[in-house]
């Protein structure tokens, strides 16, 4: 694979090389309304039929079947006797189908599976209602839309399509049309959020049981009527992922896509200890996606940077429970904190008095370990790895500053708090920026080229 000479003349530029770096989005405008043809579109099925279908998730009883065809049999009654993929999208997929638009070619092509590139009736009914697809939940629905057919699982290549379809259709991300590959690094960034909250087997593969108990579809849903991706917290937010690629960019000074330990460990101007550090890459939270030895690429980066900055989400717990226990059985003790904090160069107070705060915040079922289980009950949990892992936050712990008691699991959105936090307040650096915002004016932008390749 070619590496380019991006890495070259980055390299030499002022500081990260600002050029590099993704665009800013521009102000989104307004839809424009829906146009004549689609406005004329008469409704779906009468309410009576609605309230049927969706009482029916097993077997459908024949006489719905024939009153569903011949209540959508009209659409198909055009010159074509069926639908291009334009118009398939805003007639089937979206009134018929009541799907996401941009779920529109993948499921185009799972019933026009002759290439034909046109969907007539016979073949809709035989995919949707004969294929049971009408009476499964939405949940569902998407999953065998997009999983391979030798597959019981999805996989991150699997959610290419609609990204790519996203990419093309959404007027919030119609700035990066000329930008190809910051739409890789956004589609790859989404899909990385979205097996980090997910695939909770952290095994690459995504099952049915993890997206029915994840929350990928309402996001899924509400980034279609969406505007602006800004609006939709979880997952397709531009600014997120400008932010997330940004701080990359920041560690990977040599801008070759990978990051070493050295590079890690200026990660926040250092922050981190070289304890926790090592054992990062020592893979004890995660095993790296790299086959590079002894670095990190742009996915695992990914999966640090939401650990480290979203410490109140489940998969952090999870992620820094198994980072501290080093002897892996499940029970972080004293000994293992001890070991993490007296790798801090500053110490403001003793080992046991930080021990007996620990002890007294997460009130753990025994006095003398600590469990998942534990962290997992206490809202304080993120405060207990901040002070064993992060050497300007055991000080700000100290003071009693920085450390707000987070809010209840009665919030609307509790495992966003820190997340957005960090979001906002690095966003808003990034703006301020001066160096950056100028060549942002000036300069065309440029990706940092494809990855070196990676080699075992």
């Amino acid at each position: 694979m070619e590496t380019g000479n991006d890495n070259a003349d980055a390299s030499s530029s002022s500081s990260n090389s600002f050029y590099t770096f993704p665009p800013l989005p521009p102000i989104i405008l307004p839809r424009s309304p829906p146009n004549q043809a689609e406005g004329n579109i008469p409704p779906l099925f009468d309410p009576p039929l609605q309230l049927a279908l969706r009482n029916h998730h097993e077997i459908m009883p024949q006489s719905l079947k024939e009153q569903y065809i011949l209540q959508i049999s009209h659409f198909f009654d055009n010159p074509l006797g069926g639908f291009r993929i334009n118009e398939f999208k805003s007639v089937i997929t979206k009134k018929v189908c009541q799907l996401p638009s941009f779920f529109s070619a993948a499921l185009f092509r799972k019933i026009d599976i002759e290439s034909s590139g046109i969907v007539t009736r016979d073949k809709f009914i035989r995919y949707w209602v004969d294929g049971d697809m009408l009476t499964m939940d939405t949940v569902t629905q998407m999953y065998r839309i997009l999983k391979q057919p030798d597959h019981e699982y999805l996989s991150q290549v699997d959610f290419e399509p609609i990204l790519q379809e996203l990419l093309e259709t959404h007027p919030g991300l119609e700035f990066l049309k000329t930008k190809p590959n910051f739409q890789k690094r956004y589609a790859e960034t989404v899909i990385y959020r979205i097996f980090y909250h997910i695939n909770r087997r952290g095994n690459g593969r995504l099952s049915l049981r993890e997206l029915k108990r994840g929350n990928l579809i309402p996001a899924v849903q509400r980034i279609d009527d969406e505007e602006d991706t800004d609006g939709v917290l979880r997952y397709f937010s531009y600014k997120q992922f400008y932010v997330i690629y940004r701080k990359f960019g920041e560690v990977d000074a040599n801008h070759d896509f990978l990051i070493d330990q050295g590079d890690l460990l200026t990660y926040g101007d250092g922050a981190l200890t070289s304890r926790v550090v090592a054992r990062i890459f020592e893979q004890a939270p995660r095993k790296f996606t790299c086959k590079v030895a002894r670095h990190m690429n742009y996915e695992d980066f990914v999966y640090f940077l939401i650990s480290v900055e979203d410490k109140s989400s489940e998969p952090s717990v999870e992620y820094w429970f198994k980072l501290l226990d080093l002897d892996g059985n499940g029970k972080l003790t004293p000994g293992e904190m001890r070991y993490f904090y007296e790798d801090h160069a500053k110490k403001p107070v003793s080992f046991e008095m930080i021990l007996c705060q620990i002890i007294d915040m997460i009130a753990p079922e025994r006095e003398e370990y600590i469990t998942l289980r534990d962290l997992k009950r206490s809202d304080l949990s993120r405060i207990v790895f901040e002070v064993l892992s992060n050497r300007g936050k055991l000080l700000a712990f100290d003071d009693r500053v920085r450390f707000p008691l987070p809010r209840r699991r009665g919030h609307q959105q509790p495992d966003l708090i820190e997340w957005l936090r960090f979001v906002d307040k690095e966003f808003e650096s990034m703006l301020i920026d001066a160096e950056f915002i100028s060549s942002s004016e000036d300069e065309p932008m440029e990706d940092w080229g494809e990855p070196i390749e990676e080699t075992a």
